[in-house]
């Protein structure tokens, strides 16, 4: 067997991708968010990821997080006063 072909073989098939998908992108903020993520994510989020869908979901899941902390507080509230 050539090198070349062992390589082609052990090949990670994300690599194939010319872009990332939806959901490789939605589970890329979700690690940014807990300050956690492998190299090799941050390396194809930074080669094949388009800022304008970080930004997005980034913003998405910002707005989400402080909807829940609210909506947390005032059952707590709710609760406490009755």
């Amino acid at each position: 067997m050539e090198p070349t072909e062992s390589k082609r073989q052990q090949r990670d098939p994300e690599a194939d991708q010319a872009e990332m998908t939806l959901w490789q992108t939605f589970q890329s903020v979700l690690w940014a968010l807990l300050g956690v993520q492998k190299r090799s994510n941050a390396k194809r989020d930074f080669t094949k990821g388009k800022a304008s869908h970080f930004i997005v979901l980034g913003i998405l899941c910002g707005v989400a997080f402080v909807i829940t902390l609210i909506f947390v507080v005032r059952l707590i509230l709710q609760h406490a006063t009755s």
